[in-house]
């Protein structure tokens, strides 16, 4: 049922490692500061939006209209109003069109 693979386990162990001293790093590295610096408290409020942006783009160019509308649609009113209105419109639409239309 499950083949043992030492690689595979290093391979699980050292990303573990890895995420956890990047994790930790950073915590401690923002800790000791006194002071933020302007570079590093622009990069940090520019992490919502690289994120954001990581998980709606493929999906918009990988998905059908269906969705790009619904996203387009979820855009438009998330510019004017409250987040749950937002994904609210975008779910109504997408449900709509693939009742109507098709997937």
């Amino acid at each position: 049922m499950f083949d043992f693979n030492p690689h595979m386990i290093l391979l699980i162990a050292a990303a573990a490692v890895v995420t956890f001293l990047t994790r930790i790093g950073g915590y401690i590295l923002i800790v000791k500061m006194t002071r933020i610096p302007p570079r590093v408290e622009a990069a940090l409020n520019a992490v919502p939006a690289a994120v954001l942006t990581t998980l709606v783009a493929p999906a918009f160019f990988i998905s059908g209209w269906d969705t790009k509308v619904a996203m387009l649609a979820a855009l438009l009113v998330g510019l004017r109003f409250p987040s749950t209105y937002m994904l609210t419109a975008g779910w109504i639409i997408v449900m709509a069109w693939r009742h109507s239309i098709g997937a």
